[in-house]
């Protein structure tokens, strides 16, 4: 259902007041062939309309000729801001960068927030971004969970599909994604709901069974018959199943980069606004899949860069696949059980959720 303009300029107002931004403040859109126009126009109102002196970046896109996908996230090799000394300075120059475009791991992006700007990425549709306008509490909850890994050496997950992996923390930040901004040199997404980290280097063992339903980004698929991964020394060794495990084979290797392979970021959802089923009723074109990234009790990891944290990998190939029905513990304790978060609020939704099983099967 199509969403007016008054209600995306208020979501906006929401998430700029959140990022707090304030009267006078620079605020530079950033945007490219892909950015969608009333998303575009909303934000320019409601920053207008708070008091910020608005800009608008506009760029070419660039390595159409490498990916094989029009999805923003499926190539993160250069970025239109790869030498192009101007537009860095510009957008360095403001307290505020809407990015509409997709700046994503990328050297130009930690160049500009080291000076104190933030940045806000927000790509998805204007309907699920004024589904999953973000609030105080969802920074709460994805804080706190950042404290429980921050506090871990180890996350372990396992599944009644025969996942059994083992990841060594410690070498690498926790990752709060809330959907805001509300301090200098800050990047968040919006939507989001979630948090991560990266295992510690070479230290991920074990085997990941992707069952059906789970969710392979950036192919935007559910999966339909189980694929198995093994992992060993922080990298996928094998890749096993039907159709689909070969497609994710052959997509892979055509990015011709050892790396692709290594275990990237692991976490889990906590954004009980997001749905599963969404990636159902989309084009797999025009959007990026963030309910399912955000999606409350998923385990989310990933295969590729870390650079977004301080390590080294840059390649250009990066999978998302957020599994449901996992269990997550750190150092043996548990925080995700089957998919349901083990705090108050996640129990009492599955307790609601399990009570409408019982009334429509």
């Amino acid at each position: 259902m199509s969403v007016s303009d008054i209600d995306l300029i208020q979501a906006w107002k929401q998430v700029l007041t959140l990022s707090r931004l304030e009267p006078g403040q620079t605020v530079t859109v950033l945007t490219g062939a892909d950015t969608h126009p009333q998303t575009l126009r909303c934000a320019i109102a409601a920053a207008s309309d708070m008091g910020a002196r608005v800009n608008r970046l506009d760029l070419p896109p660039v390595n159409a000729e490498k990916s094989l996908s029009r999805d923003s996230l499926a190539y993160l090799g250069t970025t239109p801001l790869t030498g192009n000394p101007a537009a860095i300075a510009a957008l360095k120059a403001s307290d505020l960068v809407l990015d509409l475009m997709t700046l994503l791991f990328s050297p130009e992006q930690h160049e500009i927030l080291s000076g104190g700007t933030k940045i806000l990425l927000a790509v998805e549709p204007p309907e699920i971004l004024c589904r999953l306008v973000p609030t105080a509490d969802d920074r709460t909850r994805v804080v706190n969970a950042s404290e429980r890994i921050q506090a871990a050496r180890e996350m372990h997950i396992t599944s009644h599909a025969g996942t059994d992996l083992r990841c060594q923390l410690g070498e690498f930040p926790v990752i709060c994604e809330y959907g805001f901004v509300d301090r200098p040199g800050r990047w968040d997404h919006w939507p989001s709901g979630f948090v991560l980290t990266w295992p510690n280097e070479g230290q991920s063992q074990g085997t990941v069974v992707l069952d059906r339903g789970d969710i392979l980004l950036p192919l935007k698929e559910y999966v339909h018959d189980p694929i198995k991964l093994t992992i060993a020394n922080g990298y996928v060794h094998a890749i096993e199943g039907g159709l689909q495990a070969e497609i994710l084979r052959e997509y892979m290797a055509s990015y011709e980069d050892p790396e692709a392979y290594a275990v990237s970021h692991v976490g889990w959802g906590l954004q009980p606004r997001a749905h599963w089923s969404m990636l159902a009723h989309y084009d797999k074109e025009s959007h990026i899949g963030m309910d399912a990234r955000a999606f409350e009790g998923n385990f989310l990891w990933s295969m590729g860069p870390n650079n977004e944290a301080g390590g080294q990998r840059t390649t250009a190939c990066h999978i998302d696949i957020p599994m449901r029905r996992c269990t997550v513990k750190l150092d043996g304790a548990p925080t995700v059980i089957d998919g349901i978060v083990q705090d108050q609020e996640g129990l009492a939704r599955a307790e609601r959720r399990n009570q409408l099983k019982g009334v429509v099967r």
